[in-house]
């Protein structure tokens, strides 16, 4: 059954499920951005959809409104968009993409009658390119109308939907920051370190990205203990102490991050966290937090 999808917000999360979602036949209605130039910019990009540059009253002629914008803009936009329809949103559904936040922003809506939601896609959407949604875990939680249609979505786009519970959402997101914001900034940090070393960028980068790319296959295939290297897996305190030495040549950022890092992976990986973690301490205890401040690490 066809279904009719307005969206509210022509980021990259928004664009690339309406893609997917009119690919797959649902009807894209109203594209609803801050400008007529964007929400057109928007339209092209997903296919189809009739674009407007402000919020209005012809969203609510569609079944379900995709709210796909910025975390700090949702609440308001759910207020809007309630005082835009009134009593003519009862029985449609509402959904928001964030990552972090619950169906509870979308409670303006909801006191409207609308079954209120969310849907995150567990995927990093670069500025230059639009990722396949094929396969990817999609995250929901919300009202159970809005749980069912969320369903049919992630389906539609060929994605995995998961449900959690809204008090889970944070932490969900969390682990989400760990396993990709935090891993970008851990690989520019060698980068930087490698270049100071001798090594031209792209050397070091595509070093590195082989490096890592060999770590996560040894995870994926024979799990965390089995794929655990370095000093600490070895139980080479020496080279742990040496390496924090080394670091106060760059910004303490660094000396501090590679400690944190240390003391984070015996808690989750070592068979015995707490002798591990005191060992750390002592490796790590003389040079700790003696690094340089602020800046980029000289080259």
């Amino acid at each position: 059954m066809a279904t009719t999808l307005a969206i509210v917000g022509g980021g990259r999360v928004g664009r690339a499920l309406g893609r997917e979602l009119h690919r797959a036949g649902w009807n894209i209605s109203a594209v609803v951005t801050r400008s007529a130039a964007s929400a057109r910019k928007a339209v092209r990009a997903i296919g189809a959809g009739q674009p407007f540059g402000g919020l209005t009253g012809l969203i609510l002629g569609a079944n379900v409104a995709l709210i796909s914008v910025p975390d700090d803009k949702i609440s308001d936009v759910a207020r809007r968009l309630a005082r835009v329809g009134g009593e003519e949103w009862r029985g449609k559904v509402a959904l928001h993409t964030s990552g972090a936040l619950d169906s509870s922003v979308l409670a303006p809506l909801a006191a409207l009658g609308v079954a209120t939601g969310s849907l995150h896609p567990m995927q990093t959407f670069a500025s230059r390119m639009a990722p396949p949604l094929a396969g990817v875990w999609m995250v929901m939680e919300g009202k159970p109308a809005a749980l069912a249609m969320a369903r049919r979505i992630a389906h539609g786009v060929g994605g995995i939907p998961v449900r959690l519970h809204n008090s889970n959402k944070l932490a969900y997101h969390a682990a989400n920051v760990f396993a990709a914001g935090h891993v970008l900034a851990l690989l520019e940090a060698g980068v930087a370190i490698l270049t100071h070393a001798g090594f031209s960028r792209r050397e070091a980068s595509t070093a590195l990205i082989r490096l890592t790319r060999q770590v996560l296959l040894n995870f994926e295939r024979f799990g965390p203990a089995a794929a655990w290297t370095g000093p600490a897996a070895r139980g080479d305190f020496g080279t742990i102490a040496a390496h924090a030495r080394a670091l106060q040549n760059f910004p303490r950022e660094y000396q501090e991050a590679y400690a944190a890092v240390h003391r984070l992976g015996a808690r989750v990986l070592a068979r015995r966290p707490e002798a591990m973690l005191t060992q750390l301490d002592r490796a790590l205890a003389p040079t700790s937090g003696k690094g340089k401040h602020g800046g980029r690490a000289r080259k």
